[in-house]
């Protein structure tokens, strides 16, 4: 197994501050849809969940205070101390040091499988499916497999918004971004890391073919994202609930999948109960 590549493992132990960003004006955006969108699918019952790349625990810290017991794995040493400071101490909390091509978990140990981030830097196919079966792997029967994606657009409507898009070596990077999805940096300029972004479809089809059931895919940001205006509403709490019901009333809609930079999969690992048939329906996966 090929290791990550040294830039994006420098890139991540550096002074990068993960949870001061998801936590900033209109990124806390972001944290709060993701935090939505997999407690309408695992809240009711104690689950057992894999926080696969982890981080420093930003998202482990609510799983845990809904009642989950969690496991966070990250390739990062530096994540895994932060994470280790940070909760080290709570109840039903344990981390690894770890690949999420190859899971140190026994098979069906786990509930549910997150994967908040591991797909943004496995530029190879292979190796995101490889990710994808590993997660399906360590959970249980009926259990809920989630990957997020950064969507093939973000940079494009990220220079729109930021003014970037008038800087030729962005303008560069944008046009590989949208003919490939393999975003890299350029020397001298802080455009993200090497990274991978992902078309809506390509999400799913790699999801089914590891073996993944029942895929849907949710827009995280949505269009609230595309404008720069956007972010002074966000601070007002009444618009804030506006911008928030305009996402949820096209998060699945295909045609605007793109416009926002995250995308959030949701799939089942084979197993689980399904709805009964009515006469003349046809089940599909």
């Amino acid at each position: 197994m090929d290791e990550l590549e040294p830039e994006i493992l420098a890139y991540y132990s550096a002074e990068w501050d993960e949870d001061a960003r998801l936590r900033s004006g209109l990124n806390e955006l972001e944290l709060i849809r993701t935090q939505e969108l997999i407690r309408r699918h695992l809240a009711g019952t104690r689950m057992a969940v894999a926080d696969i790349g982890g981080g420093s625990g930003i998202h482990a810290e609510w799983l845990l205070q809904d009642g989950n017991e969690v496991t966070l794995i990250d390739p990062v040493p530096l994540h895994i101390e932060q994470a280790d400071d940070r909760l080290g101490a709570a109840p039903g909390f344990r981390s690894m040091l770890g690949d999420a091509r190859a899971l140190p978990l026994d098979d069906h140990s786990v509930d549910a499988a997150l994967l908040l981030g591991p797909l943004y830097h496995l530029t190879q196919r292979p190796d995101r499916i490889t990710v994808f079966e590993e997660a399906l792997r360590v959970t249980k029967p009926g259990g809920f497999v989630v990957a997020a994606a950064i969507t093939r657009f973000a940079s494009l409507f990220a220079g729109l918004q930021e003014g970037e898009i008038f800087v030729p070596e962005f303008q560069a990077i944008v046009e590989a971004d949208v003919a490939t999805g393999q975003h890299r940096n350029v020397e001298g300029r802080d455009y993200f890391t090497t990274a991978f972004f992902h078309h809506p479809d390509e999400l799913i089809a790699e999801a089914i073919e590891a073996g993944l059931e029942d895929t849907t895919v949710f827009a995280v940001e949505g269009p609230v994202m595309a404008s720069a205006q956007n972010d002074r509403w966000w601070s007002n709490p009444e618009k804030r609930e506006v911008l928030l019901g305009v996402i949820r009333s096209v998060e699945t809609e295909p045609t605007l999948m793109g416009i926002g930079p995250h995308m959030l999969l949701i799939a089942r690992a084979p197993g689980h109960a399904r709805p009964a048939e009515r006469p003349g329906e046809t089940g599909t996966t």
